[in-house]
């Protein structure tokens, strides 16, 4: 049976349309290419179009068609667009097809994956997933609302997450949670450990179940692994159902090599760079977007929209932002393409990025878009207008290495390196920063955040309590991966279950309690996260205090007078008559004590609070003596006077 083409008729796209696409000004792609199911009174069956512009034929081939390249060739539109379309009367829901594609270039052929399918089969195979989005949507209240919980001056305590190994079904051959069960399961937990917000690595189809997500492929299908698109769409659902919100890793910085991929589409280097000196990643042996092509950024940008619109997330945390900023990114010197001014910034990507951002909160303002970007490149998450590249915010790559490094040293030598506890605060209101302790810092032979810790076993949790204290005090909102906040043992292996039987140990279940009350006190105190990203939120006490190992500073919110003091002892020596100086008397409740025996402590502590002398200490008019207990970080919250 032939297939019907724009002379019967059968067309998604119009002359706009194709106008837009072509200048780069197309971001609802996925509403027009792919697949689309037609089931109408005149005619029932599936239509599709795919871009191909150096194709000689292009066909759908599919288990309806036992694959035969002659029996539904596609037609080239007229206005030499590139985009072949076709309508296949009888196919529907659930049919397998790819595209087989003749190029002009060499003869070449090749049988391609569809790029804008919404479902494909569980790798290791590769055909898409003939499929619809249809799906009743049951987070009113949460979309009226979502401006309130992913604003700026909102808390914002991320949980980072792995599906695929977050738990596991041992008794069932150690099979995925899918996507349903991962609801029922996860959901209750997130809301017990008081996280706001959850993130995702990569869900987008990827072949490699190894590369946790960043080798993507389906840019518009959530991996099959672990259930439907309707799974995918019921999870995210009943995440905001429960008031949680879902930030998605997304991959626009590359793509892996698969012969059924994005590569060599139509037999010429269509999505990726021709030159490899701008179109080969050499540490990730993958392909990088040619993102001056305007066809491509449209693919792209309609990628990210899609997420937005079809799927409701939150947020988008962006992958590599600098290797697409920088030309030289892992290159050496003649392996690369300098701008057209001599320089190493890719200005193509630039202004890529900046239209993503710009576009993605224009349509979806409440969302946030998140760089993982690790150079010192100014303004990231700044404006656009302000000569910034536009995003929400930006991982605070710099604090993490450091706070790491420092945190790893015995402590009877921190003290020679106090200035990596306080240098993050001499540019932390430069940028939008999210704290992260990610799932880079507990792979490729790094450890656990437990085994990075000094000491013998009680030091080691003492320490992680009070790494965790001064995160949650330090500005900027919170990610943690899974499993760290337990003080999972090993490194994370993506192809087991988390450590969860450690939680029959006391110190492993006694650590998830010191993270379940800092992300209850992070959110039910304004002073914590109101002013993370405005400098009149922080004032230091006692930065300097390097013999001791201790510094001392102020959070501040705009709309609650009481502020919170965060006190931290670096060194396992507990300090008595401890002065610090404070701007106001009155009383000073100890909201929290990593040292509190509940949560492994020893016990040390100031008995609840203390009262405020009118003694004047760092240049303040009162002050409190304090017990400052060891390895400890404690949380005083300024209660009316007495």
């Amino acid at each position: 049976m032939a297939t019907e083409n724009v002379k019967h008729g059968i067309s998604f796209f119009s002359d706009e349309d194709i106008y837009l696409f072509r200048e780069g000004n197309h971001f609802r792609l996925y509403e027009k290419m792919g697949s689309h199911i037609i089931s109408d009174t005149d005619r029932s069956g599936t239509y599709f179009a795919t871009w191909a512009p150096n194709a000689k034929e292009v066909s759908v081939i599919g288990d309806f068609n036992g694959w035969d390249i002659r029996a539904h060739p596609l037609a080239p539109r007229w206005d030499e667009s590139g985009v072949w379309e076709g309508f296949v009367p009888g196919v529907g829901k659930g049919s397998l097809y790819k595209y087989h594609i003749l190029s002009n270039i060499n003869n070449f052929q090749t049988e391609k994956r569809d790029p804008f399918a919404f479902f494909s089969e569980i790798p290791p195979k590769t055909a898409s997933v003939v499929w619809d989005l249809d799906y009743t949507w049951n987070d009113g209240q949460w979309m009226r609302d979502r401006h309130k919980n992913n604003s700026l001056e909102s808390p914002i305590s991320v949980y980072e997450i792995h599906l695929g190994s977050w738990r596991r079904m041992r008794e069932e051959n150690n099979r995925f949670f899918t996507y349903s069960e991962l609801a029922e399961a996860l959901i209750p937990y997130l809301k017990d450990m008081n996280y706001t917000h959850v993130e995702l690595l990569p869900v987008m189809e990827h072949p490699f179940y190894g590369s946790w997500g960043y080798q993507t492929l389906g840019y518009f299908a959530p991996t099959s692994r672990y259930g439907t698109p309707q799974d995918f769409l019921f999870f995210m659902d009943r995440l905001h159902e429960n008031g949680i919100g879902v930030i998605l890793d997304w991959v626009p910085s590359h793509f892996p090599c698969d012969g059924h991929g994005l590569a060599y589409f139509d037999g010429s280097h269509l999505y990726e760079h021709a030159d490899p000196r701008k179109g080969f990643h050499p540490d990730w042996k993958s392909y990088i977007f040619n993102y001056g092509r305007n066809e491509t950024r449209s693919f792209l940008i309609s990628s990210a929209l899609f997420w937005m619109d079809k799927y409701h997330a939150d947020g988008l945390r962006v992958d590599g932002v600098a290797s697409m900023l920088y030309l030289d990114y892992s290159r050496q010197e003649g392996e690369w393409i300098p701008n057209e001014y001599g320089g190493r910034e890719n200005i193509e990507a630039v202004n890529f990025i900046k239209r993503l951002n710009l576009e993605v909160y224009k349509n979806y303002p409440d969302t946030q878009m998140i760089a993982e970007e690790s150079t010192a490149w100014p303004m990231v998450s700044k404006p656009i207008y302000t000569g910034g590249l536009g995003f929400g915010m930006k991982w605070n790559m710099g604090w993490m290495h450091d706070v790491l490094d420092y945190f790893a040293k015995d402590p009877v030598y921190r003290k020679y390196h106090h200035n990596q506890l306080t240098f993050s605060l001499l540019y932390a209101f430069t940028e939008n920063f999210i704290l992260s302790l990610s799932h880079d810092e507990v792979v490729h032979g790094k450890g656990s955040l437990l085994g990075k810790m000094p000491g013998d076993d009680w030091q080691k949790f003492a320490n992680l309590r009070l790494l965790y204290g001064y995160m949650y005090g330090h500005p900027g909102k919170k990610l943690l991966f899974m499993g760290q906040e337990f003080a999972q043992r090993s490194e994370w292996n993506h192809d087991e279950s988390l450590e969860w039987q450690l939680l029959g140990y006391p110190d492993h279940e006694r650590l998830q309690r010191w993270l379940k009350e800092l992300n209850y006190l992070y959110k039910t105190e304004p002073a914590l996260y109101e002013n993370d990203f405005n400098a009149n939120g922080f004032e230091w006490m006692d930065c300097i205090d390097w013999e001791r190992g201790i510094i001392s500073f102020m959070r501040k919110s705009k709309t609650a007078a009481s502020p919170v003091l965060v006190v931290c002892n670096f060194t396992p020596v507990p300090r008595t008559n401890y002065k610090i100086g404070i701007p106001m008397g009155g009383y000073w409740r100890e909201a929290l004590n990593s040292d509190a025996k509940e949560y492994g402590g020893s016990g040390y502590g100031n008995l609840g609070g203390i009262e405020a002398a009118p003694l004047p200490s760092h240049g303040k008019y009162y002050s409190l003596s304090l017990t400052v207990p060891p390895l400890a970080t404690l949380f005083f919250k300024h209660d009316r006077p007495r």
